[in-house]
């Protein structure tokens, strides 16, 4: 006799991945219920990736009225309405968190309010109340990481949901601890709000992860429009003070230590997954030391009907790929042939310029056997680029030599988040660099400057000299 549950799917957690996987779940004809202890999108939509893009397109927006004089367009005295900034931040939020409980109602996804604790492997308490499913899907997500000797009151030391909320007046020296995507993010807002921002990074280089040559490029245009960067520099402690908060820095190489004081202090330097109150041993989940539900390419744990997606399952901490994985999860539980098999997964920080890439970088290429060859294409060499007055960056290919199958793309540049997605689809299809330079791109696009990479490759590309 087959047991009865309430639901044939229970997700837990309605960020990105929770869902996506609750709404896939139930076009695929289960019954799903979505357990979720605070608002519906999760980080992303709330305190993360949505409102952080908001004042990034707000600080670009002042940026660009600075120079539009360059052109011949001049305005008035700038003034900034921080509340009305919030408001419409906030304004966006609620518009989006409103249509996934809308999407939920159409889907007819059972939204469960409260923190969800497992009772045992099908059982999970919500709020006060108890439910049974079939399937489980763990879609908790992650917080913020903390720095000792930084306690975070988000006022004066913040981390990125503190660093979301504008004040008034905007502080006039910020110090970003971690120069990530969430750091520079944060810096690049604050900086072109009007603040001095100071970035510090422990490691000897910012944004792990990317391309060397394509750090070095985003940090050159960083550094021009004024922001102060200092790597192998850590932040032992805080002290608040009538003139600012006192953050004593150490230099890693030497030890030396300095004393600086900021209005306001940013701690990014990383997040941690999120189980607290979960109860997952439980259910005879496996969580490792640092706290991750580890999940294989279908997204089963350890417990065959019990499902990890996201921030919680593994690195990298990204929206986007866990909304890859809430998917493979509901179909794998519809009995769908679905698993995680990714060639690449796309990286951006949202600056201006952006840094954008996917695949794999020049150095990891070699480190992987390949013989390698590039083709760099700089915007300053791209008529479209000119017309928007953003030429720092580039475009640069990673293929295999003797095949000339592409290997990675790393872009410096305007929109290099959405040039991004024909190199990803690129990777996918296993194409190499002739594939992209017979195809045809708009003129004048910034999507050409993907096709000179391709044809700098083989020191072909028209618009500059091919060394």
């Amino acid at each position: 006799m087959t047991k009865s549950y309430d639901y044939d799917v229970l997700v837990i957690g309605a960020g990105p991945g929770g869902y996506h996987a609750a709404i896939r779940a139930a076009q695929l004809g289960l019954k799903v219920a979505c357990a979720e202890r605070e608002k519906v999108g999760g980080v992303c939509l709330n305190v993360g990736c949505i409102p952080t893009k908001a004042l990034l397109h707000a600080g670009e927006q002042i940026a660009a009225a600075r120079h539009a004089a360059d052109f011949g367009l001049t305005f008035g005295e700038q003034r900034m309405d921080i509340a009305k900034l919030n408001g419409w931040k906030d304004g966006i939020v609620k518009k989006l968190t409103g249509g996934v409980g809308a999407l939920f109602k159409a889907n007819k996804v059972t939204h469960l309010t409260g923190q969800a604790s497992f009772v045992d492997d099908h059982t999970v308490k919500v709020g006060e109340q108890t439910v049974t499913a079939a399937s489980i899907i763990i879609a908790t997500g992650s917080e913020p990481a903390k720095l000792p000797g930084l306690d975070v009151d988000q006022e004066s030391i913040v981390d990125s949901t503190g660093a979301l909320v504008m004040p008034d007046p905007v502080p006039a020296r910020m110090l970003c601890i971690g120069g990530g995507v969430i750091g520079f993010e944060f810096a690049h807002v604050y900086n072109n709000m009007g603040s001095k921002v100071k970035v510090i990074e422990f490691m000897p280089n910012v944004v792990p992860g990317a391309d060397a040559d394509a750090v070095k490029e985003f940090t050159k245009a960083m550094k021009k429009q004024g922001i102060e960067i200092a790597v192998q520099t850590k932040a032992n402690k805080a002290e608040k003070k009538a003139d600012g908060v006192h953050v004593e820095l150490e230099d890693v190489k030497t030890g030396a230590k300095t004393v600086e004081v900021f209005d306001r202090v940013l701690v990014a330097v990383g997040r941690r997954p999120r189980t607290d109150g979960l109860n997952a041993q439980a259910a005879g989940v496996t969580v490792t030391d640092r706290g991750f539900i580890p999940a294989d390419k279908q997204q089963r744990t350890n417990v065959p009907h019990i499902y990890s997606i996201g921030d919680v399952a593994s690195n990298p901490m990204l929206a986007h790929k866990a909304m890859k994985e809430g998917l493979v999860a509901a179909e794998v539980i519809a009995g769908k042939p679905a698993e995680q098999d990714a060639v690449a997964i796309p990286g951006v920080v949202y600056t201006s310029p952006e840094l954008a890439w996917v695949g794999l970088t020049e150095q990891e290429a070699k480190d992987k056997g390949y013989n390698v060859k590039t083709g760099v294409f700089p915007l300053s060499a791209s008529g479209r680029a000119m017309t928007l007055q953003q030429t720092d960056g580039f475009v640069k290919m990673v293929v295999e030599k003797d095949t000339d199958l592409l290997l990675g793309v790393h872009i410096v540049g305007p929109h290099a988040s959405d040039l991004l997605g024909e190199a990803g689809l690129a990777l996918e299809m296993a194409a190499t660099a002739s594939d992209i330079a017979l195809t045809i791109h708009a003129h004048p696009t910034l999507g050409e400057s993907v096709l000179e990479a391709a044809e700098a490759v083989h020191k072909q590309a028209i618009h500059i000299m091919n060394r």
